[in-house]
């Protein structure tokens, strides 16, 4: 079996899960918090392609896509000097911030019905809605004037660098009171951290809950935080992985 994609399960009733590609179909690993995973990673490849609920196996070796299955996003790039190419592009947007603990702020659009959504997915843990506007258009040449000051992206490897640590509340004030925001959000992912996780590829452990597309699991006395796109293309077998893990000093 393939792992050929990952679900956060914001914005459904279901828990987070892995998508697989079976000998018997499609279908979903649980990463619902509390769930015991012994799986070891294989080989990896390009996860091909789901469509109509049927997964299109590709063996190319580049992972987690190759060039023939990787999705290109239109507006991945867009500053708003575009003719609104896509439909969704003519739905009112919103404009809002993130904030990543302890101090990683980004700005970013979306349309408007979905903006509790995509902060989740994103594993934000504050945000705030600037204002919203007519177009995607608008939305993008708003954000472009803010990215200069705020930034844009943020990494997964920094999202887990702040797993354990609070929002700098003064820095989150000072930045909110240039913008004068619509409403703030503030969010819980169900589970606390003590100490920083220890950044690591595997599927074997205790989950301690999703935030965003990370993967936070209990290993041995570690605890582990796991990018799920990372996981994305590994062909897995059943059986913990018996490689050595970095242990972290809580564990000791």
């Amino acid at each position: 079996m393939q792992i050929v994609g990952y679900d956060t399960g914001v914005g459904d009733e279901r828990d987070a899960a892995l998508e697989l590609s079976t000998a018997e179909g499609l279908d979903r690993l649980s990463l619902a918090p509390g769930t015991d995973l012994a799986y070891t990673l294989d080989d990896r490849h390009c996860a091909g392609t789901i469509s109509d609920g049927t997964h299109e196996a590709c063996s190319n070796p580049t992972a987690p896509y190759c060039d023939d299955h990787t999705s290109r996003w239109a507006c991945a790039r867009c500053v708003g000097n575009c003719d609104l190419p896509l439909p969704s592009c003519r739905e009112e947007h919103a404009v809002y911030l993130a904030a990543f603990a302890p101090s990683t702020f980004k700005v970013g659009v979306t349309r408007s019905w979905r903006l509790d959504t995509r902060l989740r997915e994103q594993g934000a843990d504050r945000a705030a809605h600037l204002r919203t506007v007519a177009d995607g258009r608008i939305a993008r040449q708003v954000e472009a004037d803010i990215a200069r000051e705020v930034g844009d992206r943020v990494r997964v490897p920094t999202k887990i660098e702040g797993l354990h640590r609070d929002v700098d509340e003064s820095a989150w004030r000072d930045l909110l009171a240039d913008h004068d925001p619509n409403e703030t959000y503030d969010f819980d992912y169900g589970f606390t951290l003590a100490d920083r996780p220890v950044a690591e590829t595997l599927l074997t452990g205790t989950v301690r809950g999703t935030q965003g597309r990370i993967l936070v699991l209990d290993n041995g006395g570690t605890t582990f935080a796991v990018d799920m796109r990372d996981l994305v293309g590994y062909d897995i077998s059943s059986g913990g992985t018996d490689r050595e893990l970095q242990t972290s000093l809580g564990a000791f």
